[in-house]
């Protein structure tokens, strides 16, 4: 059964009889039904564990020989129990022990590459043990298949060690932000060393405490007690001060993995302490080989020699040590198959010089360049959640770290609690109907606008909402029995700049608040009643789900005090984690001990660093780019059991540290969040295949990373130089331009412009139902436009970017010259009530106009309504058939829709409001549109781009 394809079951099991005499075997598939039934307990389990990995083996992998149907679904395993051979009975019996698990696996963009993973000759010893370590952890099967789709995708686009011709892979692996990503790479590097890899170079971020956190993360999971003593007693471990080591909770083998028919793992950095030359470099970088004449990558030497794990910081001087002590071993440096995992690998890692060739590179992408350059058989793979620096990288720098091989995007984790849940992307911001169930901003957002620095009353309500969610996690340990490690940490998080003396200053406000809150008096506690009626109570009634939530502020009442004493224990409630030793006062080293505190950090916890137990966020920090304000959602992660507690506390009314443009830092991350989803739809738009090859290779992503908030560049601007996009085509896609003129001329030429299709539509709005269920409609006026007026019109139109829009130009021209569409249908949504209608320039009509901004400069943020969008894709069939008759009149093959919005920005509103007469001027006609469904050309490709590739003097890859 352990071949790489399922066989004929009773024929193994009459070669299992003849090959064991006397040995317990099966007679027959009914001996084997009555095992799976009524086998004792132990066996049984054994048994059924046993069936349950092989079937999920055999369940994922992929273009199997024996079988066409996708992986993870009915038609696979059908498959399966067909080439086993199996009675109906047994397939019912096998469903229910090992059910088929169907998750939709990783984004991949590749280059073809040559499949090896499936049939190389390592042990397998350390995958398995970490996939059984995580289901020790309560990680479910599906969590497991999924890490084990995602960890194969990336170790099979490795280059097979032991191949004779060195080979550089490199790739990216895009996760979210504190959502499991070490998890991933921790898989990686088990698969790795299995398959023969014997160098680990982990790039563990730019601060000690991210390293050590990383070392200790593999080291428990992944190296295990056997391998970090090496023959030591256990008090002379580096862990011997650990509770979860004196505890158990590190892996464990039962001996050396070597003396098991395993290999061992030689730790070069430890517990607190980087890669040091010499000491530990030279003599332990040295590889043993069984056979001297051979290469150390021949499997005769490769597959008997013990493995080497170094994590480091990303420092110039550590990193130069170990190239140093690199040069030096007397193994051939060729002949090592190296494997670089490079966490957060937009952070330090990219090259931001100008690609020119008389310019030097940055510190530590120069280090990365030469372990590349000395390591011919290095596989690097990048890790982190905002890879939009990675993507502008020159591809035609052989030295650096474009991800040329692969990009890997990663689904969203079950459980995880992440940037949409802290926004409503599908409700329109006027929504009277929001709620605490429906609405994720109300229910877990609160606004924070200081009106001057002595302005302490919002962080006040955040420390009493920190307090009564205390009580909350006290209270639900007691009732629902979840035991006293259900919540070990409760933290909250205040994060309001990087600077060491505005921590200073901030840690003698947020003490004085604590020591002046009376939360033991009666003041104090009518002040957390007020919170827990108005605001706990009301959003974990709709959203705690299995945990309980008290009746009562009585209920919980109990529960303050003992919450307000794990969080004041030792007089210090508050931890400052900013490198300044006479400033901090205290550690938050999550491993050592349970931490019930109020944090208050820069950049030691806005990038990679997990805050653990973390359940109330105070942010008002400033950011200049989207990747730098992504990572400091430190409030994004798992949040078991405590989900409905979650606030944050968020600044609606900053300033950028440069500048002077006020930004709300809420809408924001919102921004950001969309801009994140647009770039994941892109990639998995592209990775599907076309004519079984990839549809683009990573050399050709385009730059498809959008700006809902201009303001925020998505990376630093001199990671920005590889980047020109040339043609989208979006059939059936919303498509929504943004870039419109700030000028009055400009304005009023493109009001002008659509003043004659506003007239042309019908004198009464239609209802569109886009809700049949709850009856939720809107009105709209109504027309249609022919294929090649409305091209003319988009043509005529002026922008303040034009770049943002001629990509889609593009597009609209190809379909309507290739006579792909017939007409568009023109909708102009309508409010219900009578209110916000103006006349543009002499005309009779009345229209609707909507209150838009722009986030900065020309670009606006969203424009369009949800409910808008849902009847756009009804028409041009990206969504199937409507039950609404009034959408379904309009439907054809070859129509598009265009969705108009009449915008009045925030100058002219009162003007609008009071006189219901505007100068075309002053009027932002936006738009957004959907192309028919079946609108394509040059068979399934969708983009085309350009990217700046410095080889060339005007290069551009296009494609």
């Amino acid at each position: 059964m352990a071949g790489s394809k399922p066989k004929r079951l009773a024929r193994a099991m009459d070669y299992q009889a003849d090959d064991m005499p006397g040995a317990e075997s099966f007679a027959s598939e009914e001996d084997f039904r009555d095992a799976l039934l009524f086998a004792a307990p132990v066996s049984g389990g054994q048994l059924t564990d046993m069936w349950s990995k092989q079937l999920r083996a055999w369940d994922h992998i992929q273009d199997p020989a024996w079988s066409t149907a996708l992986p993870c679904t009915d038609e696979r395993r059908t498959d399966i129990y067909s080439a086993l051979g199996l009675e109906p009975s047994t397939r019912k019996l096998l469903d229910a022990a090992a059910p088929v698990i169907k998750v939709p696996g990783p984004v991949v963009i590749s280059k073809e590459f040559v499949p090896w993973y499936a049939t190389h000759q390592g042990k397998s010893w350390y995958w398995p043990m970490y996939a059984e370590l995580l289901s020790r952890k309560g990680w479910s099967d599906e969590a497991i298949t999924d890490l084990d789709m995602a960890t194969e995708s990336v170790v099979e686009r490795l280059s097979d060690p032991t191949r004779p011709e060195a080979y550089q892979s490199r790739g990216l692996v895009v996760g979210y932000v504190q959502s499991g990503k070490t998890a991933n790479f921790t898989g990686v590097i088990a698969r790795a060393i299995d398959a023969g890899y014997r160098l680990v170079i982990v790039l563990g971020g730019t601060l000690n405490l991210l390293r050590d956190q990383t070392q200790r993360r593999l080291d428990k999971e992944l190296v295990g007690r056997e391998n970090i003593l090496r023959g030591a007693s256990e008090f002379e471990s580096d862990y011997a001060d650990d509770p979860e080591w004196s505890q158990g909770k590190f892996v464990e083998f039962g001996s050396a993995p070597s003396v098991l028919g395993g290999f061992d793992i030689h730790r070069l950095t430890t517990r607190y302490d980087d890669y040091k030359s010499l000491l530990q470099g030279i003599v332990a970088l040295e590889f043993e080989k069984q056979e001297p004449a051979l290469p150390l990558y021949d499997p005769q030497n490769l597959h008997r020699a013990s493995a080497r794990l170094m994590v480091v910081k990303k420092n110039k001087l550590v990193l130069g040590k170990l190239v140093k002590d690199l040069k030096k071993i007397r193994t051939p440096l060729a002949e090592i198959p190296v494997l670089i995992i490079d966490d957060e690998s937009d952070e330090a890692s990219v090259n931001t010089s100008r690609p020119k060739p008389d310019t030097e590179r940055t510190a530590i992408n120069e280090k990365i360049s030469q372990l590349l350059t000395m390591l011919p058989r290095a596989q690097y793979v990048g890790y982190t959640a905002t890879p939009y620096a990675n993507v502008f990288i020159d591809p035609s720098d052989a030295a650096d770290i474009f991800p040329k091989d692969f990009i890997i995007s990663l689904d969203r984790p079950k459980g995880y609690m992440g940037a949409a849940d802290f926004h409503d992307f599908d409700l329109d911001e006027s929504d009277e109907e929001r709620t605490y169930a429906n609405s994720n901003e109300l229910a877990h957002v609160r606004d924070v606008i200081v009106a001057d620095d002595d302005d302490t009353g919002p962080l006040r309500r955040a420390m009493d909402m920190f307090v009564l969610t205390a009580a909350m996690k006290l209270y639900r340990a007691e009732v629902d029995g979840l035991g006293p490690d259900a919540f070990r940490h409760h933290t909250m998080l205040i994060h309001e700049s990087n600077w060491v003396e505005s921590h200073r200053e901030l840690l003698g406000r947020v003490t004085k608040l604590w020591w002046q809150a009376g939360y033991s008096s009666a003041e104090g506690h009518a002040r957390l009643r007020e919170l827990f009626d108005t605001d706990l109570a009301p959003v974990s009634a709709v959203r705690a789900e299995k945990v309980s939530v008290p009746t009562s502020f009585d209920d919980l009442q109990p529960y303050i005090g003992p919450a307000v004493m794990n969080i004041g224990a030792d007089q210090q409630p508050i931890i400052v984690v900013n490198g300044d030793k006479d400033l901090e006062t205290g550690t938050a080293d999550f491993d050592r001990r349970s931490i019930w505190k109020i944090l208050i950090g820069g950049q030691k916890l806005s990038r990679g660093y997990t805050v653990e137990g973390l359940t109330v966020t105070y942010f008002r920090r400033r950011a200049a780019n989207v990747s730098a304000l992504m990572q400091m959602g430190r409030w994004f992660g798992f949040r078991k059991n405590y989900r409905d507690l979650v606030r944050l506390y968020i600044g609606r009314e900053e300033k950028l540290s440069t500048g002077k443009q006020e930004i709300d830092l809420y809408r924001a991350f919102e921004a950001v969040c969309l801009d994140e989803e647009a770039f994941r739809d892109e990639l998995k738009q592209y990775s599907v295949m076309v004519d079984g090859m990839p549809q683009i290779t990573p050399a050709q992503v385009p730059p498809l990373v959008s700006q809902h908030f201009p303001l925020l560049k998505p990376t630093t601007p001199n990671k920005m130089y590889n980047a020109r996009l040339v043609e989208v085509q979006s059939p059936g896609r919303w498509e929504e331009p943004t870039a419109y003129p700030t000028s009055p001329v400009d304005l009023r030429h493109n009001t002008r412009l659509w003043l004659p299709e506003l007239e042309s539509l019908a004198a009464e709005p239609i209802q569109f139902t886009y809700d049949t269920k709850k009856g939720l409609s809107f009105p709209a006026l109504v027309g249609t436009v022919s294929a090649t007026h409305m091209c003319d019109l988009f043509e005529a139109l002026k922008w303040s970017a034009p770049s943002q829009f001629e990509p889609h130009m593009t597009y609209l021209r190809g379909v309507t010259t290739r006579a792909l569409i017939d007409d568009w249908v023109l909708l102009a949504p309508q409010h219900a009530k009578p209110d916000k209608r103006i006349r543009l320039d002499s005309t009779v009509r009345e229209y609707c106009w909507f209150e838009r901004d722009r986030r900065r400069g020309p670009l606006f943020g969203a424009i369009s309504d949800p409910k808008h969008r849902v009847i756009a894709h009804y028409i041009a069939g990206g969504t199937g058939r409507s039950d609404d008759p009034h959408t379904n009149v309009l439907c054809t093959e070859r129509r598009g829709v265009v969705v108009l919005y009449p915008m009045v920005e925030r100058d002219h509103r009162d003007v609008a409001a009071n006189s219901g007469v505007l100068e075309p001027g002053r009027v932002v006609m936006g738009f957004g549109f959907v192309a028919p469904e079946h609108a394509h050309y040059d068979g399934a490709r969708r983009v085309r781009f350009a990217t700046i590739d410095s080889s060339r003097d005007t290069a551009i890859i296009d494609s």
